[in-house]
């Protein structure tokens, strides 16, 4: 490993690809890890930019191929990794990783890279809060959201210890410039 790696997960809705899209920004030594995932585009999202999008079977295949660094069926047939050529794509470039991922795989990350990894989790200030943040994105199902909702309070309770920094995302504002906090510290580690 050659480099630092920062990590940001929360559950669906919760903020982290607000957050990440802020620190991105603030910095240009850091690149968004692109996962790869066997869900649909929504909206505008294309491949290689939010996502590469690739079939389930092709996921499977990269999978017995050992391509990933930390990957997951988070529903069926609906995959989500981290493409070891990623990885050695964005420190080639010398720059410092960021995920953003959702909680288990931020758990999967953090333990695969160790110390050279910075694991923050996001977390709504209630699953009710996060339900109107869900339904205000107007991307998703009804069966989505009921599905993503059940999943978060599982995420929740999976979470508890396993991230270096826990961030309450109630006020943007806020949450952003702790955030810079955080980062800025790991930085000068």
């Amino acid at each position: 490993m050659t480099g630092k790696v920062i990590i940001f997960s929360a559950p669906s809705g919760a903020g982290k690809s607000t957050v990440v899209g802020h620190l991105l920004g603030l910095h240009p030594e850091f690149e968004f890890s692109i996962s790869a995932t066997s869900r649909l585009p929504r909206g505008s999202e294309q491949d290689g930019v939010e996502y590469y999008f690739i079939t389930a079977d092709r996921f499977r295949e990269l999978i017995s191929q050992d391509a990933f660094v930390e990957y997951e069926e988070v529903y069926q047939d609906r995959f989500y990794g981290t493409l070891k050529s990623e990885v050695e794509r964005i420190w080639a470039k010398g720059h410092v990783i960021v995920f953003d991922v959702d909680v288990k795989g931020g758990v999967s990350l953090k333990k695969y890279f160790g110390d050279t990894a910075l694991s923050v989790l996001i977390v709504p200030p209630s699953l009710e809060v996060l339900e109107q943040r869900l339904r205000g994105r107007g991307t998703d199902s009804e069966e989505a959201i009921t599905e993503r909702l059940a999943k978060a309070g599982w995420e929740l309770e999976f979470a508890s210890g396993k991230f270096d920094r826990e961030l309450v995302n109630d006020r943007l504002e806020d949450t952003f410039a702790e955030s810079e906090a955080i980062v800025d510290a790991f930085l000068c580690e």
